[in-house]
């Protein structure tokens, strides 16, 4: 008996001590977030040695953990991972379900980063099987998500998955600009891994379109990229395409080496895939797991068959434990059974959720593509009207004509103004707005801005008081040009509801930490005033004081929308105070870093400060490539008032033909004409011309399309509507930087 006592002590104290221990481990976050850590990475680096079931129970251990400790953000990154593996082993029902519990998470804990990664996984796993629309949507979904955190590398691998879908689906012209979307952000980035897959995938898309040498031109360098990098199965893959591409060039010869290259190199792949292997593997674990178990109940047996006493013991014990385990599994399924239900119905209604969310995305989107659409077809004809405004000012009117003309350049540029206005807005809608940040001196970047607005001032009588802080040092690093735009408007806004009266504006420091410091910006003014019912609207966008205001003092509500839109880019925040007829007090308060650097200076030449008289333009050729008539004749009237000859052609591939033809000096090429556009010509042009000037005549939003331009090759860009003085200066840049060159030379 005192055996029986000794051995039911020592289960005892040896529970007791494993019972404390785990409690130690759960209750340190950081061991137990450490513990899933390295079995998420354990699994991670298991699935690229093809070792799967190991990777599945790395997971499977990293689930319990997580789940244990309540890590939503490790469960939502696991159930993504066992998507993967899931897809790999071709479980593609099981995948989506591990996926669907993935996005489930990650939505509700705003983890976009991997939220992103789950729905290009759920693409993958539509893409195999078959199911390509869904397949895109979930792509775009990926994108979307990419973007927002600025996840370059996995947008450029999102674009290329999109691009190989519409390729199954032989929408080959759409795969093509897909694809090079992604291959243009690889390259930017030199991202090597999706680069040279990109180009194999390119090559397939040219193959596809018929042009079988601009394909294996395309393979040719995927190939040496992959093959640099040790990219083993996309080397495998370029081998195959490379030969198929030889062999549609009938030079059999070359295609049966390449294709050779490709089985020997299938033949290694597929000693290194271990899938069968894991099964086997996991067959041996569990059979191996039973006979350990077989094996100590047969031990445990034996024991009782020598000690009755414990037999009977043992015995007793059992029926408690079974009956206690009867309670509880009785228990457990009627509360598995509510949980269910409820689960059910949040299951529905977070389905609800997510379509409601998604269809308010997408009018979002569906809103900011309109506005897009329309204000670059606004800025075509704009053109038209700023450009023939000011040559009928420039050619002598009638008298009483002038005050007509003013009257429409006045309107054409309120116009092209609030074109403008409504761009910015989209772009800050939709998260397009990049941070530039530079050296600048902050104290004479408000005093120019001061100077530029002071003529404006005077008009209505009003005088500017500037204030900086004599404590506060003048160099920092931030966007400047946002900054500018900031205070611009606000500015801009007092001097319009202003009348005999003064503005101030100050500049002081609220906090500093380290190089940091939180700047407070006042704008006060003693004008008209604001309403309280007015202040609680103003910084929506087309929101004014009222209609009779807006009468009076124009604009078009739009400025102070702008203002709160950039301020909350740069992580600031803006008040406002007022009371009616006695003035209004717009602060804001911004981040910015303390620097020694002085002011960047400007690398690039915008205006001409040459000699013009030392420009030798007699023998000076320009073309003009435009489809419209009008431009047409607008810029041929700036050129012959510049004493420069050009030609004209309408459309791409006469503007080719017309290069190779001819010896110009600068061509002015319009974006977007019937037949192939502005971009592709250029392309074609740079195939046997590096060195001649292009200029970019576009409507486009320059910033929305800057990858294309420089990919392209234009020299630059000269956006529509232009005034006139700027763009005689670019062209006379263009022209001294050729005489330079050729004097040099």
């Amino acid at each position: 008996m005192s055996q029986i006592k000794n051995y039911i002590l020592a289960i005892f104290m040896l529970f007791s001590i494993i019972t404390f221990a785990q409690k130690a481990i759960d209750e340190d976050p950081e061991l137990v977030q450490n513990n899933i850590n390295y079995r998420i990475a354990q699994s991670q680096l298991e699935l690229e040695n093809y070792n799967y079931y190991k990777a599945k129970k790395n997971l499977d251990e990293a689930l319990e953990l997580a789940e244990n400790a309540g890590k939503k953000k490790s469960l939502g990154l696991i159930y993504a991972i066992k998507g993967r593996l899931e897809l790999i082993i071709e479980e593609e029902d099981q995948a989506i379900k591990s996926l669907n519990k993935a996005i489930e998470i990650q939505r509700i804990i705003n983890d976009n980063a991997n939220l992103g990664n789950s729905y290009k996984t759920f693409g993958d796993v539509y893409l195999a099987k078959k199911d390509y629309y869904s397949a895109l949507d979930s792509y775009t979904a990926a994108k979307s998500k990419f973007e927002e955190e600025d996840l370059n590398e996995e947008l450029a691998e999102a674009l290329l998955c999109e691009g190989k879908t519409y390729s199954e689906l032989k929408n080959y012209k759409k795969a093509r600009d897909v694809v090079e979307q992604s291959l243009a952000i690889s390259k930017k980035y030199d991202y090597l891994k999706t680069q040279s897959e990109a180009l194999i995938n390119h090559a397939k898309i040219y193959n596809k379109l018929g042009n079988n040498e601009k394909a294996l031109e395309v393979a040719l360098r995927g190939l040496n990229i992959a093959k640099s990098n040790n990219y083993t199965n996309i080397t495998n893959e370029a081998y195959k395409v490379i030969s198929d591409l030889y062999n549609n060039l009938e030079n059999y010869k070359v295609s049966r080496t390449y294709l050779n290259s490709h089985l020997k190199l299938s033949d290694s792949i597929r000693s290194l895939t271990r899938i069968n292997s894991s099964r086997n593997e996991e067959t041996q674990f569990r059979l191996n797991e039973e006979i350990e178990k077989n094996k100590e109940v047969v031990q445990k047996l034996e024991k009782a068959e020598d000690d009755k006493n414990l037999g009977t013991l043992i015995s007793i014990l059992s029926v408690a434990l079974i009956t206690i385990l009867s309670l509880l599994t009785l228990s457990l399924y009627k509360n598995n059974n509510i949980r269910l239900k409820t689960n059910n119905m949040l299951h529905k209604k977070n389905g609800e959720l997510i379509i409601a969310k998604e269809k308010a995305e997408l009018a979002s989107k569906t809103k900011a593509n309109f506005l897009s659409t329309v204000t670059h077809e606004l800025r075509t004809p704009l053109y038209a009207v700023t450009g023939l405004s000011n040559m009928l000012l420039d050619e002598n009117p009638r008298p009483e004509q002038v005050q007509h003309l003013k009257s429409l350049k006045f309107s054409g540029d309120y116009l092209l103004t609030f074109i403008n206005d409504i761009l910015q807005i989209n772009k800050i809608e939709a998260n397009k707005v990049d941070i530039e940040p530079e050296s600048f001196n902050l104290k004479k970047k408000i005093n120019n801005i001061v100077l530029a607005l002071n003529n404006s001032a005077l008009d209505n009588n009003v005088k500017i008081h500037f204030e900086f802080d004599k404590d506060l040092p003048e160099n920092f690093i931030a966007d400047q040009l946002k900054i500018s735009q900031i205070l611009i408007n606000l500015v801009g806004n007092s001097i319009k509801f202003t009348k005999d009266g003064d503005i101030w504006i100050r500049v002081y420091k609220i906090e500093e930490e380290g190089k940091i410091y939180t700047l407070r910006f006042e704008v006060e003014d003693n004008g008209i005033g604001i309403s309280q019912e007015k202040q609680d609207h103003m910084f929506e966008s087309f929101s004014q004081g009222s209609i009779q205001i807006n009468r009076k003092y124009g604009g078009t509500g739009l400025g102070l929308s702008i203002v709160k839109g950039l301020i909350d880019i740069l992580k600031g925040k803006i008040y406002v105070k007022s009371e009616l007829e006695k003035g209004t007090t717009f602060y804001f308060e911004i981040p910015l870093e303390h620097t020694t650097i002085k002011e960047a200076k400007e690398n690039k030449v915008t205006y001409f400060e040459g000699n013009k008289e030392e420009i030798d333009l007699s023998n000076v050729k320009i073309l003009v490539v435009e489809d419209n008539k009008i431009n047409q004749m607008i810029t041929k009237k700036i050129l012959t008032k510049m004493d420069l000859y050009c030609d004209i052609v309408d459309n791409g591939e006469a503007a080719v033909e017309s290069i190779k033809a001819n010896d110009y000096n600068i061509i002015l090429m319009d974006i977007h004409m019937p037949g192939i556009s502005g971009i592709e010509a250029t392309k074609r042009v740079r195939s046997f011309d590096k060195e001649l000037t292009i200029f970019a005549l576009t409507a486009v939003t320059i910033e929305d399309k800057m990858h294309e331009f420089e990919e392209a090759g234009f020299t630059d860009i000269i956006p529509k509507p232009f005034k006139q003085e700027e763009f005689e200066k670019k062209l006379y840049n263009a022209l001294a930087a050729k005489k330079d060159a050729s004097t040099s030379a």
